[in-house]
């Protein structure tokens, strides 16, 4: 394991010709990562994670969940934006844990750097939560009710008309 990520640290090291990273999103401190292999256990993908984009800067975060909607996925958070623009140019693609990694910014500021500038807000955070919490159940109520409301099939009528 170690060995590992002495040999994936030596290459970041390394000068490589990376493509042209074309992103999207505008330069941020945090880095998305994606195409992360699902096998690995959470603990080492964290380690791996920090091994490999160490050297290009100090490192505030890694998050890396397992969950359904966010496996295969990550996020490192960069002290600076230098660091994170780095890391997106020289890395993208790089083979890790056999498959090319794919970089970008994050779309939104995460908390560790909101809490490092001063522009943190634990009730922003909860009221952003509520807010998506409520859009989802209202849509699995919606997706209910249209359930309900699809015509019968021409089987269950005939059922329906046998019991009456």
């Amino acid at each position: 394991f170690f060995a590992q990520q002495r040999a994936l640290a030596a290459a970041c090291a390394a000068p490589m010709a990376a493509p042209a990273a074309t992103s999207a999103n505008a330069p941020k401190e945090t880095v998305y990562v994606n195409n992360l292999s699902e096998k690995v256990n959470q603990e080492e993908m964290k380690k791996s994670l920090y091994a490999v984009f160490a050297p290009f800067g100090p490192i505030i975060d890694i998050v890396h969940f397992k969950s359904n909607k966010m496996r295969g996925q990550a996020f490192v958070v960069f002290r600076d934006v230098p660091a994170a623009s780095s890391a997106v140019r020289q890395m993208q693609g790089f083979p890790f844990y056999d498959k090319p990694m794919k970089l970008d910014y994050a779309k939104a500021k995460s908390d560790a750097t909101a809490k490092l500038d001063g522009s943190y807000l634990a009730k922003v955070r909860e009221e952003r939560t509520a807010k998506r919490r409520a859009e989802r159940e209202e849509r699995k109520a919606g997706a209910k009710k249209e359930k309900a409301a699809a015509p019968k099939a021409p089987r269950e009528e005939a059922a329906d008309a046998e019991m009456a």
